[in-house]
């Protein structure tokens, strides 16, 4: 699955080629993706600015004058930018064409992948009500990560994953980041002291910032808004590495399964 630089990239990506730009048509190729595409859409948003873009989590918002529309890229999915007249593909489901004769198309071969019509309260949408603070965001502390977890007997990464504690830290950078901070995966979210957390959040911010700066990592289902692949999937330290040594200590990484997800770790480094 995309996770948050893959998503973050795809903004950056595709904002100055559609940003001010005004939606000539609506193309719904397949309207049934995780959840119906609102067949009105051409209506609420042809003939429309779309005033600017931004990330919420996972999710892509593009915020028109009569609302904001919700992208989110699911399992497989990407966002490209692309000349309108490009012909589409099998998983070409979705397409915004612009007057400047560029369009944005979702391909999303599993169609997990969501377009839904917030109206003009994106912010109390489900999807985005209870989310917690953005991991880039300086509402993300080592006070505030302790302070939720005093009493939680949950593991640490599943702590992390925790949507409606932080957002956007999904299974690959949960393993990179516990094992950079030297903290075992299957350590209580609750035993871990205010030091640990700080150097936790460091290393949050300073992984995902790398990963954005490369492109996001490299997944078989993903390539980039201009459709190269990202490139940080060659600095990963724990993630996919099961049975190599560490890079740290040279002992062999472990594998355990959390939560139906796969974690990879060192049992002399993370503690």
């Amino acid at each position: 699955m995309p996770e948050l630089p893959e998503v973050e990239t795809t903004l950056r990506g595709i904002s100055p080629h559609i940003e001010k730009q005004i939606v000539s048509k609506v193309i719904i190729r397949q309207a049934k993706l995780r959840w119906l595409i609102p067949a009105e859409l051409p209506h609420l948003i042809e003939q429309q600015p779309l005033n600017s873009l931004s990330r919420r989590a996972k999710y892509l918002l593009l915020h028109f004058t009569t609302g904001t529309l919700l992208l989110h890229l699911g399992m497989s999915g990407s966002l490209r930018v692309i000349p309108t007249n490009t012909p589409p593909a099998k998983h070409d489901h979705f397409d915004i064409a612009f007057e400047n004769n560029k369009s944005i198309r979702l391909t999303d071969p599993r169609r997990f992948g969501a377009v839904l019509w917030l109206g003009t309260d994106p912010a109390s949408h489900p999807l985005l009500c209870k989310l917690g603070p953005e991991p880039l965001s300086s509402d993300l502390t080592a006070s505030y990560l302790y302070a939720k977890s005093r009493g939680k007997k949950v593991s640490i990464k599943q702590f992390l994953m925790n949507q409606n504690i932080v957002t956007g830290v999904g299974n690959i950078y949960c393993t990179e980041v516990l094992h950079l901070a030297g903290i075992s995966p299957v350590r209580a979210a609750g035993h871990i002291s205010i030091k640990r957390y700080q150097t936790l959040v460091t290393q949050i911010k300073n992984t995902l910032k790398l990963a954005i700066q490369q492109g996001g990592t490299t997944l078989r289902d993903f390539v980039g808004s201009d459709g190269k692949p990202g490139y940080f999937k060659q600095e990963l330290s724990a993630y996919g590495r099961s049975g190599l040594p560490c890079k740290q200590c040279q002992k062999t990484l472990s594998e355990i399964k959390q939560a139906n997800r796969t974690t990879v770790y060192c049992s002399r480094c993370q503690t």
